[in-house]
């Protein structure tokens, strides 16, 4: 049979996946198509992490790596749920967890220093962030909105804020001291090993980084941010926030750049409260209290104080919080402010749902406001005030009218990953931090950055190919849907110069005869597309890796609402597919709802799209003619669920999750029992269609009969299997339909 590999993840997607994957199972196998799981969730990558320390029946198989081995080979069709991008707080909260249910797991060490504790910390190190680099980065992303989800959106538009012409809404970012001033880059000249140095003022010398394995053509770059300059930045932000009277927020991607963003979010909980780490930073050191982890990890972990201090620093923070200026909320009922919890503050999800707000945020009244929105790096940020200043001139967007905006992306091979934790360092001490080739021969510094401790160093490695097949992609997507493509690139910093260097060559050998391929400045680009897109025309922006994030949150949330409902393919380089679903960044409040309501309202439109993406896939390679005609059917399916409005509703009474997994079922099934492109299925599928049919009333009885009550998974980040099933799955009648698929 041919296989489509499914992940297992997290949160309210693997909610979902209970009770979707039985659905998909019965129905692809009618076409051949084997469905197999692989569980690449936080706890999941913990346990693997630990394997050797725990008895055989509580071992986890390193998923992700087998994913990774799977992407870089022809026969890869994975379908990959979103995941828990891990912070330091939810990595401590599963570990809590899963040691509370019996697994002999160690505690993170904040600061180790045994050779144990170093093993340890590594193990959990990589562990955080996102878990899918290894399989993600072998291809190149393709993100865009199915056209029957762009013309449903049209037809159907979503509400967005109003924006007055006074807004004082606007984005404040470093002029100097950050990482877009201080880039420098070079490429390589025939394959060479780099090592990354740091080297203190009195000489001792350092290896941050060995072996550093690049091949002709490869781009390095590096860059530094002073803290020093992002301290008084910050500080100077704070006070114009006050004096402004708007929110002061901050935007970073603590997840994505998980070794530098919580370091510059620790600065900004200091700037903010600087009396309390005046008076008590070295207590709440000696705790483990670090403001790397935000507000929230401080205020829960002040027990560990003696009473006195604990009682004087939450006076400290609330004094500090009623004189102002006022944070930005990111849940207003609970308090949960901006700095509370870094892998809260993600610039590509809340930047855009402040656009589509009417350039405004909560604040602790839980009304919203203007804001000053503090994004300190100034490699991207302007891109946020070009959409800013549009708004403010021409009005909110109309989702009705607008064009829309798909990218072609440049990650494989781990291109343009910033501030991740291999080649990204805290300086140790004063001095400078180098980038030196080992091959023998004794040569000045490739480059080199002044340093004083604290400050971020950042390296990039940009390898060659991944470029030539961005390019490549760039162009067919361009020419399959007849739009212009713009590529994103900015003539002031080093390493887009290089990259555009290499585009323009790339160019030269593709045939781009008829086509509208140009490349501007980030900012020449963001105001091009806007007024296109204002236009109602169509217009394919070609990234690097950050700005790919950031676009593909910005412009569907202005054209469908959501980010989830867009399209996310990547060809990977070796000839296989893999299909994204959609974001997760709301899903902690879906599984909220759930256990106290029974109710998961997690919309799996993205999974839908992604499923029928993969069977096409699939039809192509192994020439499954049936296969081609579920994907075929899966969309119309689609189509009609989202014309009949059976998506998730947000609240008690309505269509939930798996409501909506059964009008698919519904919808599919009739699909396939209609089409006369397959004889086979029709016959499979036309009992299936009238079963359904005849049982909706009772199977919607059954949905909604469980709505309100309390639901027991078992635990947050490793549920029960058998508890979630019960609750995902929990129409007796539409289960035997399901289930007897599989014996016709």
């Amino acid at each position: 049979m041919s296989a489509i590999m499914y992940t297992i993840t997290d949160e309210a997607p693997m909610l979902a996946t209970a009770s979707l994957l039985p659905i998909v199972r019965g129905f692809v196998s009618k076409a051949g198509v084997d469905i197999e799981t692989r569980d690449i969730s936080l706890a999941a990558r913990i346990l693997a992490a630990f394997a050797d320390r725990l008895p055989e029946d509580q071992r986890e198989r390193d998923a992700l790596a087998e994913l990774g081995a799977l992407a870089r080979t022809a026969e890869a069709n994975i379908i990959k749920l979103p995941n828990i991008s891990a912070s330091v707080p939810q990595l401590k909260a599963a570990i809590a967890e899963l040691q509370a249910r019996g697994y002999d797991l160690p505690d993170y060490p904040d600061s180790p220093e045994t050779d144990t504790e170093l093993d340890v910390r590594a193990r959990y190190d990589a562990v955080k962030g996102s878990a899918v680099n290894p399989v993600l980065r072998e291809g190149n992303s393709d993100r865009r909105a199915p056209r029957a989800v762009k013309n449903f959106a049209k037809a159907h538009p979503h509400r967005m804020g109003e924006w007055s012409t006074d807004s004082r809404t606007e984005v404040a970012t470093m002029s100097e001291g950050d990482f877009r001033s201080s880039e420098r880059s070079f490429v390589v000249h025939g394959e060479k090993t780099f090592q990354i140095v740091h080297v203190a003022t009195d000489g001792t010398e350092t290896i941050l980084k060995d072996a550093v394995a690049a091949e002709d053509g490869d781009i390095i770059d590096a860059s530094v941010m002073s803290i020093g300059a992002l301290a008084q930045f910050l500080s100077a932000q704070i006070e114009r926030a006050r004096e402004r009277g708007v929110l002061f927020s901050l935007h970073l991607k603590a997840t994505m750049m998980k070794v530098s963003d919580p370091v510059i979010f620790g600065h900004a909980v200091r700037a903010f409260f600087p009396e309390v780490f005046t008076r008590f930073g070295a207590k709440l050191e000696d705790a483990g209290l670090s403001a790397n982890n935000g507000l929230g990890a401080i205020l829960s972990g002040l027990e560990a104080l003696d009473a006195e201090t604990a009682e004087a620093i939450r006076t400290l923070v609330s004094d500090r919080l009623a004189e102002g200026p006022e944070l930005a909320m990111v849940d207003s009922d609970r308090g949960i402010t901006n700095l509370h919890v870094p892998s809260d503050v993600i610039v590509d999800a809340s930047m855009p749902a402040m656009i589509r707000t009417g350039g405004k945020m909560w604040g602790s009244d839980g009304a919203p406001h203007d804001t000053l929105a503090v994004i300190p790096d100034s490699s991207y940020a302007p891109i946020y005030q070009v959409v800013i200043d549009d708004c403010r001139r021409h009005g909110a967007f109309d989702p009705a009218r607008m064009g829309t905006v798909p990218n072609v992306g440049l990650m494989a091979q781990k291109a343009e990953e910033y501030g991740s934790h291999d080649k990204t360092f805290i300086a140790p001490a004063d001095g400078r931090i180098e980038i030196r080739s080992t091959c023998g021969c004794h040569v000045a510094a490739l480059i080199s950055h002044t340093v004083e401790a604290g400050d971020i160093f950042r390296a990039c490695h940009t390898k060659d190919a991944p470029v030539r097949d961005w390019v490549a992609l760039a162009v067919r997507r361009a020419r399959l849907s007849e739009t212009p493509a713009f590529f994103w690139l900015d003539p002031e910093r080093a390493h887009d110069r290089e990259i555009a260097a290499k585009v323009e060559r790339a160019l030269a050998d593709e045939d781009t005869d008829g086509l509208d391929i140009r490349v501007f400045s980030p900012v020449e680009a963001m105001r091009e597309t806007l007024a296109r897109t204002r236009d109602g025309l169509d217009t394919i922006s070609v990234t690097g890796n950050v700005l790919r994030d950031y676009l593909t949150d910005l412009f569907p949330i202005m054209e469908l609402g959501t980010s989830a409902k867009m399209l996310s393919v990547v060809p990977l380089m070796a000839g296989g597919g893999l299909f994204e679903t959609g974001a997760g960044g709301s899903a902690p409040k879906h599984v909220q709802q759930l256990v106290t309501e029974n109710y998961l309202r997690w919309d799996s439109l993205g999974e839908f799209l992604a499923l029928a993406e993969s069977l096409r896939h699939l039809a192509r390679r192994d020439d499954n003619h049936d296969a081609e005609v579920l994907a075929d059917t899966l969309e119309r399916a689609t189509e009609t669920l989202l014309t009949e409005g059976k998506s998730p509703e947000r609240r008690l009474g309505g269509t939930d999750n798996r409501g909506s997994h059964f009008f698919l079922a519904l919808y599919w099934a009739r699909e396939l029992a209609s089409q006369s492109d397959s004889s086979a299925l029709a016959r499979t599928f036309t009992p299936v269609a009238s079963e359904l049919d005849q049982s909706a009333a009772d199977i919607e009885r059954e949905l909604l009969a469980v709505q309100g009550t309390k639901a027991e998974i078992g635990g947050y980040y490793r549920p029960d299997p058998e508890s979630t099933a019960a609750v995902m799955r929990p129409s007796a009648t539409f289960n035997a339909i399901i289930d007897q698929l599989a014996a016709r």
